[in-house]
């Protein structure tokens, strides 16, 4: 496979393993250093990220990550993707449009995030 399809499939097994509701220990996704802001909150290392993302996913939830946009530079690369994100609450859906811009370095085990920014775009809450 080559890297761009291989970064691709790692945008989708990250949106995924959100909403599978953070399984594991995120190894199969992020580096041991990886840094996350997004909208709940920011954290740094991977352990860090994967109790922020269980802390902030615990409705269902459903991730749509659309148009990514990869740029590879040898073993790195950056990727700009849209962001759909929908909790399904009690009281109603809250819907998040958002922006991720990723970090992904080429590691022993392959490709693996190391930073995740997420830029709010728009949310309609209670649908």
């Amino acid at each position: 496979m080559d890297d761009r399809a291989e970064l691709s499939a790692l945008v989708s097994r990250l949106g995924l393993w959100l909403d599978d509701k953070s399984p594991g220990d995120g190894r199969a996704v992020f580096t041991e250093d990886a840094e996350a802001r997004t909208v709940g909150g920011v954290a740094k290392g991977r352990d860090a990220l994967v109790a922020q993302a269980r802390r902030n996913h615990t409705v269902p939830t459903q991730h749509f990550i659309t148009n990514p946009l990869i740029d590879v530079d040898g073993d790195q690369a950056a990727i700009g993707a849209n962001l759909l994100v929908v909790f399904a609450q009690e009281d109603g859906l809250r819907l998040l449009g958002e922006r991720y811009e990723l970090r992904a370095v080429r590691t022993d085990e392959g490709w693996r995030i190391r930073r995740v920014e997420v830029r709010p775009i728009w949310e309609a809450a209670k649908v």
